[in-house]
């Protein structure tokens, strides 16, 4: 028996309507390499329950790192005293058992996770120092550097129904950079920027491209130096995969959170510009949007079999040939809102309850290669790699920016230029829309640092996206 699976076997539950405890158990690795001196490693175990209790019309939580049998006991207590004080001040009925035609959930993944140790700690620093180095092309490269943290985390869910869900999974996060500089300027180049994320191990990094990409970070890095600053003016706008993973974020993701549609974001966060009537009807995209919730994506950063509350997890259309079809809400929220959603119900840890989260939110891809995009452009501007961005606490009015842009000339990329940024309006941007890469160019990307909810939840999430081709877009320079 694993460990989350003794922990949630040693729980007694209080006398109460129904409950469940969920066990997290999670051990992180991070490895380093800075202007060519190895980190410190960094190394930490967490390990915690939360118990969730209904009774007498209220639900209560309570979370503990204490879990032994006398631990988990307290917070059962704990968690029915809460469930009692809420009792009738609901601001919706608590969502039913999701048991799968009245029986009892039984789910076990958890030999799934790769073993991150098939590799030596020395060899996995040797061949991160060999990829920073290559970054170091001359004296110009002021600061370079090339890292991967490794997590492996396992969850256990048990019901007073009598489901018991064990999920494990591994997730691997590289990043590499190299910074030029001259007096007055510095320009930087990275490795998707801290959007490059995946489900398993140390064999993942090939997959990503990771280990031959120092030379070419590097190399564009200096280009970026000797470059012109990003031209001002409207044009068309072809976005890189790794650019779209933050615009699919930023002004789809977050404005479709039921939660904060219903408003529980607004003093953190903010609200959104979607509202509940708008499904059905709204025009969020031109027909080429399909935007996917998708947790069942192999290798993406969010994919899971269920959702910590052990609602089964299945792909559904968000976007449908541009029209908006339904939002990202957990079943909490669905009952709150009376509308249908999706298995998105998740927690950062042991220690924080289920709130409605983007797991993996994906960009359906079109029928053209990438080639026939920039040939359809006669005048534009294509952008690689997020480096900023501003959005409005409605999720509407946005700004980004970019490491590297190129000039498209008559169907035809030209030459580099740095500080390339653009503006927009997300009701508006996405109806441009008006090219997709096929897919042969799309790339599994994320984000391990999406911050959300009060006291704050740090989760990670997927977007798998195609090259995006937009028109009438305003773009401008950082010079």
């Amino acid at each position: 028996m694993s460990l989350a699976a003794e922990i949630a076997a040693r729980f007694a539950a209080p006398a109460c309507d129904r409950w469940s405890v969920r066990v997290v158990s999670r051990t992180t690795e991070s490895l380093s390499v800075t202007r060519g001196i190895p980190d410190p490693v960094g190394l930490s175990e967490d390990c915690g329950a939360m118990v969730t209790v209904e009774s007498a019309a209220g639900v209560g939580y309570a979370a503990t790192s204490d879990v032994s049998r006398e631990g988990l006991a307290r917070a059962g207590r704990d968690a029915l005293a809460w469930a009692k004080r809420t009792g009738g001040r609901l601001v919706a009925p608590p969502p039913r058992d999701k048991s799968l035609g009245g029986n009892p959930v039984r789910h076990d993944d958890g030999a799934s996770a790769p073993d991150w140790n098939a590799v030596s700690r020395a060899d996995k620093l040797a061949r991160i120092a060999a990829l920073a180095a290559q970054a170091k092309r001359n004296d110009r490269i002021a600061d370079w550097g090339a890292g991967v943290s490794f997590t492996d985390e396992e969850s256990v869910i048990a019901t007073s129904a009598g489901d018991h869900i064990r999920q494990r999974r591994g997730i691997v996060v590289p990043w590499l950079n190299a910074s030029a500089s001259h007096p007055g300027e510095t320009q930087t180049r990275t490795f998707g920027r801290g959007g490059v994320i995946r489900q398993g191990g140390f064999e993942a990094l090939d997959d990503l491209g990771f280990w031959n990409a120092g030379t070419r970070v590097g190399e564009e890095a200096l280009e970026l130096l000797a470059a012109p600053n990003c031209p001002e003016g409207e044009m068309d706008l072809l976005l890189a995969a790794d650019q779209m993973y933050i615009q699919i974020h930023e002004s789809i993701g977050h404005p479709l959170e039921l939660d904060r549609i219903l408003g529980d974001e607004r003093n953190y966060a903010g609200t959104s510009f979607v509202t509940l009537d708008m499904f059905g009807s709204y025009r969020y995209g031109s027909q080429l949007l399909n935007v996917t919730f998708d947790p069942t994506v192999s290798g993406e950063a969010a994919s899971y079999a269920f959702d910590d509350e052990g609602t089964p997890a299945e792909k559904q259309f968000l976007i449908k040939d541009g029209l908006l079809v339904r939002p990202l809400g957990g079943a909490t929220s669905q009952a709150r809102a009376n509308t249908p959603g999706v298995a998105n119900a998740r927690a950062c840890s042991w220690n924080r309850p289920p709130i409605d989260r983007m797991a993996n939110l994906n960009i359906e891809p079109g029928a053209s290669p990438l080639d026939d995009l920039i040939a359809r452009v006669e005048n534009g501007i294509f952008m690689e790699t997020n480096c900023s961005w501003s959005i409005d606490d409605s999720r509407n009015k946005f700004q980004f920016g970019c490491e590297r842009g190129r000039l498209i000339k008559n169907g035809k990329l030209g030459a580099v230029v740095k500080n390339p940024n653009y503006r927009g309006i997300s009701a508006t941007f996405w109806r441009n829309l008006k090219g997709l890469g096929d897919p042969s160019t799309v790339s599994v990307l994320g984000s391990p640092y999406c911050g959300k909810g009060e006291p704050n939840q740090m989760v990670r999430v997927g977007h798998a996206s195609p090259p995006g081709l937009f028109g009438a877009v305003q773009v401008f320079g950082g010079g």
